[in-house]
């Protein structure tokens, strides 16, 4: 059985997140999701999220691609993550290209998927705030 695992935050939960996770699992057959934890998300990324914790896992967890969701509470637990839970391979967004290749020296393949380019939870957020996006990052 070939394991992978995805690492994210998962907030407004949208088709380009069901697109990730789909391609994800095509690539074995077991999917395991790494939540980043509310504390997790404000502390170390300063995001701010919509849905808690609880409410981002069982909105995956209803997802036929996803088989386990677990929480990703540091940057540094990949490594360890890999090893628990005998990963194969590592999946996560191309905006990561190259950052976490060091994987690859646990014997994981690493893939970096292409993200849905018209859909983000940054977007829905900007547009239901009435800002846009590309002035926001001005």
């Amino acid at each position: 059985m070939r394991r992978v695992i995805t690492y994210g935050t998962f907030d407004l939960l949208h088709y380009g997140h069901i697109a990730l996770l789909r391609r994800a699992k095509e690539l074995g057959d077991y999917l395991i999701v790494a939540l980043s934890t509310d504390e997790f998300n404000w502390n170390k990324k300063q995001k701010k999220c919509y849905f808690t914790y609880e409410q981002r896992k069982q909105l995956l967890e209803a997802i036929r691609y996803v088989d386990l969701v677990i929480p990703e509470e540091n940057w540094e637990q990949k490594r360890t993550d890999v090893h628990e839970y005998h990963i194969d391979t590592f999946v996560i967004g191309d905006d990561w290209e190259g950052k976490f290749d060091f994987l690859k020296e646990e014997g994981v393949e690493v893939v970096y998927l292409s993200r849905t380019p018209e859909i983000s939870t940054t977007q829905i957020k900007n547009d239901i705030a009435g800002t846009d996006a590309k002035e926001q990052d001005k």
